[in-house]
């Protein structure tokens, strides 16, 4: 029986590993060797070792893609946590409403990161698009360097409800005594929040934190249907600088190299997080 029950389990389980070995773990044994390599997709791979790793720290724009991207972050990342997290305590309270309103505050991180939503802001904020009509304003947000990343960064922060969702299972989690015994020795709900709630919820912003950092470092889809990088290369994130110096400017095997640069850019970045963590996250 034991046999025949595990024999199961491994065929319904063997399309998912099928797809995780040929899409995920072959995939990056084969761009980590070409990383070694000089290599543009049209012709064979040609062993050059260290070169293209060594050719990176000389790359200006390897340093401006890295810098933008970490902009990104710092800005995208807490004002998400923010926004889900003040979503979260306004829907804290079951209504009849309630769970409808959960599901429209989640639906934009189901289609926030399509093509048809970033086409769809691309013409929200156009030079005649409505937001400028709502405004009165003739602000060219995607033409504009200072503007165009913030139009990116906004619509980040749009795909709060996967946090938002894990806010609200963490307050569910916090006993009512607490608040109860805060009430009886004079504190309001203000201070409740800060020496209650937030220490009970720093696992899930750290946990969101990570999550929504690594998600930052390696966005892609939005900046490129959107802005491609511009103008003048203002919104130019890692990732799309690898993709288009990969298939774009033909020199796979540099941008393999660049690939494996961002992961121990965000393995370190994760490291440093993990070591600080006992600083600011309760722990019972």
């Amino acid at each position: 029986m034991w046999q025949k029950e595990a024999l199961t389990g491994y065929l319904f389980s063997l399309p998912f590993i099928i797809g995780l070995l040929f899409f995920l773990v072959v995939p990056m044994f084969v761009s980590l060797y070409y990383s070694f390599c000089d290599f543009n997709i049209l012709s064979e791979a040609r062993w050059v070792g260290l070169k293209n790793y060594t050719a990176i720290f000389r790359d200006n724009d390897f340093y401006t893609s890295l810098f933008l991207t970490l902009k990104f972050a710092v800005f995208s990342v807490p004002l998400r946590l923010l926004a889900a997290l003040a979503v979260a305590i306004i829907l804290f309270r079951n209504t009849k409403m309630t769970p409808i309103y959960r599901a429209v505050f989640y639906f934009p991180s189901i289609i926030g990161s399509s093509v048809a939503i970033a086409i769809l802001w691309k013409r929200l904020f156009a030079a005649d698009g409505l937001i400028n009509s709502l405004f009165g304003t003739t602000v060219g947000w995607i033409g504009n360097p200072k503007t165009a990343m913030w139009v990116i960064i906004i619509l980040s922060v749009w795909q709060f409800g996967s946090s938002m969702l894990l806010f609200l299972a963490a307050m569910k989690q916090i006993p009512e005594s607490l608040y109860e015994a805060a009430r009886v020795d004079g504190a309001g709900g203000f201070k409740a929040f800060f020496t209650i709630t937030i220490p009970l919820l720093t696992p899930t912003i750290f946990f969101n934190l990570v999550m929504q950092s690594i998600n930052a470092f390696l966005i892609f889809a939005q900046a490129q249907l959107i802005t491609n990088g511009g103008p003048l290369k203002a919104t130019r994130f890692y990732v799309l600088y690898m993709y288009q110096t990969s298939f774009e400017f033909s020199k796979a095997g540099y941008g393999a190299a660049l690939g494996w640069m961002i992961v121990l850019v965000i393995m370190l970045y994760t490291l440093f997080l993990f070591r600080t963590k006992k600083y600011w996250v309760y722990e019972e």
